[in-house]
């Protein structure tokens, strides 16, 4: 699925330390992942940075470096290289997915309200339920699938808006222009948690919003070897806002993720083709087994966002949702028995896993609320990974047969 073309943007507004891309500004999406991000290089004429594995800088440098918590070369050329991939002015990379969800929620203040879509990734719903709440944030969940709950950001005026499109583990697409057109005229930020879509499959800052939010441990880096998180935004204000989180709360990535992270951008595009192909392939071969209630993929026709997804995204995501109808007992049997899906908490890697949320990502949900969204006993989530397809379908009807 090749990228169109992008657009002429403005260059970049200038932050003290933080280089500027090289690459054309018409340049398309796999040509920036490999090109982008190469600054403090030229010295040695290496075609790929190094990392730079030092806690401390000699004061007076060029690059203004003094100390790896505030600034690193690594940190810079990944904040410039997702700046590119989604198209936007300014990145802030971070220790991880819940280290960006951190920086963003610590510039509310006490007695701020949060409107979120109501299937939320469990971490996020841990993190406003048992830490922020303490200090006075709270949080008001909606089917943003609806848009008669648009209505209530206009009337409520929230301090903020804060989306996952596709949803986790549903994978519910909420329509983000849509959203935008009633969050941009009433003054109030959004954010897309842009995750489970990836920087190739949707460009949420171009659909409206202030603040696409990654965890670029996912399908940015791809190999699950490395944490990592970012907050992308054409605001200068919102940037300075993290950077100072990044600096002021410890955020900071590691010099060695940020390279590894890095590395895995490249090969983003060519990753997530293989990524679209094998989900919807396995989707519609769930679609066929007997017994399942359902099976969720932005681009299989029986979604009931399909539309919006079409409009919305490149391509449908390596992730499959399906309630295999089983029981408890049933429905673990059956993951115990997969050979190629490793059974673990994680996504977006080349290798398959699978996820029983109730039991694992969104086990701090309480029970109530879980089955109110949909989360149950036989939910299983697929992170499909770049494997042959052939070997995956087997694997699923060996474990299926198996587990009848």
């Amino acid at each position: 699925m090749p990228s169109k073309p992008r657009k002429s943007q403005p260059r970049k507004p200038e932050i003290p330390g933080q280089p500027s891309t090289e690459a054309p500004t018409s340049s398309r999406f796999e040509t920036d992942a490999i090109h982008a991000g190469h600054a403090y290089a030229s010295e040695t004429g290496a075609v790929i940075p190094p990392i730079y594995a030092t806690s401390t800088f000699e004061y007076g440098n060029p690059g203004g470096f003094d100390y790896t918590r505030s600034g690193n070369p690594n940190f810079r050329n990944l904040d410039a290289t997702l700046a590119k991939l989604e198209k936007a002015a300014f990145c802030t990379s971070f220790a991880s997915g819940v280290s960006a969800i951190t920086a963003v929620v610590s510039t509310l203040r006490s007695g701020d309200v949060v409107h979120a879509e109501e299937n939320i990734y469990g971490c996020t719903y841990r993190l406003f339920a048992q830490v922020f709440a303490k200090f006075g944030v709270g949080i008001a969940y909606y089917d943003f699938t609806k848009p008669e709950n648009f209505a209530r950001i206009a009337d409520e005026r929230p301090a903020l808006v804060w989306i996952e499109s596709p949803t986790n583990p549903l994978l519910k697409v909420i329509d983000i222009a849509a959203v935008a057109e009633v969050t941009r005229p009433s003054g109030v930020p959004l954010l897309v948690d842009n995750t489970f879509a990836s920087s190739y499959l949707q460009s949420p800052l171009e659909l409206g919003a202030d603040l696409s939010l990654l965890s670029t441990t996912k399908y940015t880096n791809g190999h699950s070897d490395a944490l990592g998180g970012a907050v992308c935004t054409n605001s200068k204000d919102w940037q300075g806002k993290m950077i100072f989180a990044q600096k002021a709360l410890g955020l900071q990535p590691s010099p060695f993720d940020a390279w590894l992270t890095s590395r895995g951008a490249k090969t983003e595009a060519i990753r997530m083709e293989r990524h679209c192909a094998n989900a919807i392939a396995l989707a519609r071969h769930l679609e066929g087994k007997p017994g399942v209630r359902f099976v969720r993929h932005p681009f299989l026709p029986s979604h009931p966002q399909h539309e919006v997804a079409r409009k919305q995204m490149r391509g449908g995501s390596g992730m499959v949702t399906a309630d295999l109808g089983f029981d408890l007992e049933r429905t673990q049997r059956f993951l115990s028995l997969l050979q190629f899906f490793a059974k673990a908490e994680s996504l977006g890697g080349v290798e398959s896993l699978c996820c029983h949320p109730a039991s694992m990502t969104h086990a701090s949900v309480p029970l109530e609320t879980r089955l109110q969204v949909g989360i149950t006993d036989g939910l299983v989530r697929f992170s499909v990974g770049i494997e042959h397809i052939a070997d995956l379908i087997a694997d699923i009807d060996q474990a299926w047969n198996r587990s009848c």
